[in-house]
């Protein structure tokens, strides 16, 4: 396929960015630095800025699908800039007639008991607060939208660097977690996981996540 990753040089981009050339995909990457960014084949590496939406419209038309990695972390007002951004990749998306938008999402708007999100429990990282909550309004308004279709994939409360296991268990809205209560993912693993999504759809307009059970 040929694809668009916003954010392909950043922590799960990346991933993202070589889970898909491996399989063979043309990626062209939409990044803020492309200098971050050796070339090698089947990559494009574009620069991009999300708050142009005029701008990233054109850029995004013609692909298969778009993937999303964008984050605000890296900013002082984290949250207002996630929502504005978010809000011109799905503008830009819809006006470019965008086949399909698989966002990475966050673990904050994962169920731990029914109508008990994660990021709202007493427990949740107060440094990762902004971020969850741009993740959050990320996917309520693609809840809220019929012009693209979507998936969101969230990962488990714990994403690092690891092994590409393939062993892992999906779910929809809930937390997934072990035996133990443990919710954990390696980066590579998601990859897989979007990738593996983009290649078979099974999640149209749906959120899911996912972690080692």
């Amino acid at each position: 396929m040929n694809i668009a990753i916003i954010g392909a040089s950043g922590f799960i981009g990346s991933a993202l960015r070589e889970e898909a050339l491996s399989r063979g995909h043309r990626v062209t990457a939409l990044v803020s630095r492309p200098e971050r960014l050796a070339t090698q084949p089947g990559l494009t590496v574009i620069k991009a800025d999300v708050q142009d939406t005029d701008a990233l419209t054109e850029q995004l038309k013609g692909f298969d699908a778009v993937l999303s990695a964008f984050s605000g972390h890296a900013q002082t007002d984290v949250g207002g800039y996630f929502a504005t951004g978010f809000d011109s990749i799905l503008a830009a998306a819809t006006s470019a007639d965008v086949k399909r938008l698989m966002v990475v999402g966050g673990a904050g708007s994962l169920e731990v008991a029914p109508g008990v999100q994660l990021i709202d429990t007493p427990a949740f990282p107060a440094e990762y607060k902004a971020t969850a909550e741009g993740a959050r309004y990320a996917l309520n308004q693609l809840r809220a939208q019929q012009n693209v279709n979507w998936t969101m994939l969230s990962p488990a409360a714990m994403i690092a660097p690891g092994e590409r296991t393939g062993q892992y268990k999906l779910g929809t809205d809930q937390l997934v977690t072990d035996a133990s209560g443990n919710s954990q993912i390696s980066v590579e693993d998601y990859a897989k996981a979007m990738i593996d999504e983009l290649e078979s759809p099974a999640h149209l307009n749906r959120r899911f996540t996912l972690a080692y059970a």
